[in-house]
């Protein structure tokens, strides 16, 4: 009785398909009917409103009330975390751009910088180093700029490689800066291609911030 007065025959869909947010695929609904978009991690679900499969994800009705929705949450309770509207798997390593690599873990995350953050200070033979943005390059390079003539070079080019092994130095890294949610760790460390300290950062959340409660109802 209840998958008839859901699924109608013949389907009533709207003409154009909906427009999904990022991370949201078309899918058919729970009557096999009208493409809807899917519901993602956390997000209510019911049986029209289906979760999106690709992802590992099913209706969970364990924390409902009976007779209502559910939330999708991945089968078997295996914990993920989701980037930008997409999820990935614990203990998945991925990429979100290429500046930093990112390790998925119990339902958080961390991520380290894939470029040098180096600080490069004024030099006879460089005096006004700069950082730029090189085409066709993801990580930004020192570059040298003369005073008088205004030339570019590499910063390579005068800053040969170490010769010798550098021996490590450096601090452990800090605690995530944020209790939930998307935060940073520092510390500081000499293994760079000039063996100078610098000051390191990288991505780091240490659980999902608990959703807003809703709006207090009002009293009349």
């Amino acid at each position: 009785q209840v998958c008839a007065q859901l699924c109608r025959r013949p389907c009533y869909c709207p003409w154009v398909p909906p427009r999904c947010p990022r991370g949201s695929p078309l899918v058919l609904d729970g009557c096999g009917c009208c493409r809807i978009c899917a519901r993602r991690l956390g997000e209510p679900c019911d049986f029209l409103n289906v979760c999106d499969q690709s992802q590992g994800l099913v209706c969970d009705y364990s924390s409902a009330p009976a007779g209502t929705g559910g939330t999708c949450n991945f089968e078997d309770d295996e914990e993920g975390c989701e980037v930008n509207g997409r999820v990935y798997r614990d203990g998945e390593v991925f990429q979100p751009s290429c500046k930093i690599q990112c390790h998925c873990l119990d339902g958080g995350f961390n991520c380290i910088p894939l470029c040098q953050e180096d600080v490069r200070l004024p030099t006879p033979d460089c005096p006004f180093p700069r950082r730029v943005e090189i085409p066709g390059k993801c990580c930004p390079e020192w570059i040298c700029e003369a005073q008088d003539q205004h030339l570019l070079r590499d910063a390579r080019a005068v800053s040969p490689l170490l010769r010798h092994p550098c021996q490590e130095w450096g601090t452990e890294w800090s605690a995530c800066s944020a209790t939930c949610g998307l935060g940073f760790a520092t510390r500081v460390s000499n293994q760079n291609r000039y063996c100078r300290l610098e000051t390191q950062r990288r991505l780091c959340m240490a659980r999902p911030c608990p959703a807003l409660p809703a709006a207090f109802p009002a009293v009349s």
